[in-house]
């Protein structure tokens, strides 16, 4: 048969549909950022804060940074103190959520710092940036650092250097799922709220670096190479005994009312490593002060086997960890920690 005239595309309402449908997905997959994306923008994003140059970094309108809870502008803060990137680096992604994660050490001139740095990355662009940021002078669960003595923070570049966290893809076999990972990191806080280790997860002798220092060694990260009078002396972490020697252990005893603002913002499947974030607050009349922190659990054949932490210990009047949907003081009744001096009658 033989058609006569110009040819009349019918355009029906299915057709419509399956072209608004593609569009969509094409925008979807213009604006999505798989994993080698992440990686590409948060080391974009860090050196542009070693260039210290915010115009180097995909910013978006409107974009928000913390450092330690607190507020600063692009331009500010490790902006204009940061130099290089240290000598134990880790990058985790998650493609899912958009989120990139560095825990490692960074340099500031002539000194040197422990991080965990997340970002969240929308449409190729950098939304959001919070920092966990341990340093060698700041305080500790005993105050101020002492002259001549350690960090107060149990600071240990040197050890966190000789005993990384994992750098690997793991086979999928041997993969949990995503689903998985959130429930095994959660029941290690349920443990510590719990103050029951036999609820979490984890395998027997699983260790704890808490900013670079063992505590405890535990069976797979091996005791710090200091003397125990200065690791005393710095109010750090006790040599590990029968009850203690597991990054649970000794939790019925443990000084903490409650684990608040408990957020599990990034987990990368492939490398079984997820990224918690809570504020521990002590019970009630301890003088010990809160400590809000960012901890990378390493899962290996469904439990924890390694935990690595940045964190810091926020004077009682700061609001923590101060992202969405935990932006109050979390519950700091009068009596947790004693008010400021200058607060004083």
């Amino acid at each position: 048969m033989t058609l006569s005239g110009p040819r009349k595309l019918i355009v029906t309402p299915l057709l419509i549909a399956l072209a608004t449908l593609g569009s969509a997905g094409r925008a979807s997959a213009q604006a999505s950022c798989d994993r080698a994306c992440l990686r590409t923008t948060l080391d974009q994003y860090l050196q542009a804060v070693v260039k210290h140059d915010p115009a180097a970094a995909p910013l978006v309108v409107g974009f928000r940074q913390t450092e330690n809870a607190i507020n600063v502008p692009a331009g500010g803060g490790v902006w204009k103190t940061m130099t290089g990137l240290g000598k134990m680096q880790r990058r985790y992604l998650d493609p899912v959520t958009g989120q990139a994660g560095y825990y490692g050490l960074i340099e500031e001139g002539g000194s040197v710092a422990l991080v965990t740095v997340r970002l969240r990355v929308q449409n190729r662009k950098v939304t959001e940036a919070e920092w966990y940021i341990a340093r060698e002078n700041d305080p500790g669960l005993q105050g101020a650092r002492q002259p001549g003595r350690p960090p107060a923070n149990l600071l240990n570049a040197d050890y966190l250097i000789a005993n990384p966290p994992p750098d690997r893809v793991v086979p999928q076999a041997k993969r949990l799922s995503r689903d998985e990972l959130v429930a095994v990191v959660n029941s290690y806080f349920d443990a510590i709220t719990s103050h029951d280790g036999s609820v979490a997860l984890t395998h027997p002798g699983c260790s704890r670096a808490e900013n670079g220092s063992p505590a405890p060694a535990g069976k797979f990260l091996p005791p710090a190479p200091r003397a125990p009078t200065a690791a005393a002396a710095a109010g750090g972490p006790t040599p590990p005994g029968p009850s203690s020697n597991d990054c649970v252990g000794g939790l019925a005893n443990f000084n903490l009312s409650m684990v608040v603002a408990r957020r599990i913002p990034l987990v990368d499947e492939d490398a079984q490593m997820v990224l918690g974030m809570a504020v521990f607050i002590r019970r009630p009349g301890s003088p010990t002060p809160r400590n809000v922190f960012s901890e990378w659990f390493n899962v290996e054949d469904g439990r924890i086997k390694t935990i690595y932490t940045a964190m810091f210990y926020p004077p009682a009047t700061l609001a923590v960890p101060n992202w969405p949907p935990y932006e109050g003081n979390w519950p700091l009744p009068a009596t947790t920690v004693p008010a400021p001096p200058e607060s004083r009658p």
